[in-house]
């Protein structure tokens, strides 16, 4: 029994990992086109770095920040332009961010996957009891 405890708290584990890193992912893409005034910093994407547990599982030990430069664009018609035209676009890929998205999204459906069939086994277990 503390077998299929133990694969849950694992799996309880990784689930908690992943939805932090699609939510983290999430507000990459949404800040993305974020515009700012050149003297303000720039958006500044959220990387999850995991850490594995001593007795299994995984926690998020800490959230890394992307540049605060990002990128310098002209766009005179914008409002948050300096004299000069220009604004502050975080300098964040889109592309990295939906492959980053599609891992992440696969991982906790995996996790999801793994609850699903210990909980099957377990009603087949509370069923032969009966």
């Amino acid at each position: 029994m503390s077998t299929v405890f133990s694969a849950l708290d694992t799996t309880r584990s990784g689930l908690g990992v992943y939805r932090t890193w699609l939510n983290a992912v999430s507000d990459n893409i949404a800040n993305m086109d974020t515009a700012r005034r050149t003297s303000d910093a720039a958006f500044q994407a959220r990387y999850i770095v995991a850490k594995a547990d001593d007795g299994g599982g995984v926690h998020v030990d800490s959230i890394a920040f992307g540049s605060a430069d990002g990128r310098v664009v002209n766009e005179p018609g914008n409002p948050l332009a300096d004299s000069a035209g220009n604004v502050r676009y975080p300098d964040i890929d889109l592309s990295e961010q939906m492959v980053d998205l599609m891992v992440a999204q696969r991982g906790y459906q995996a996790n999801l996957s793994v609850v699903d069939r210990v909980r099957d086994s377990y009603q087949q277990a509370l069923q032969i009891g009966k």
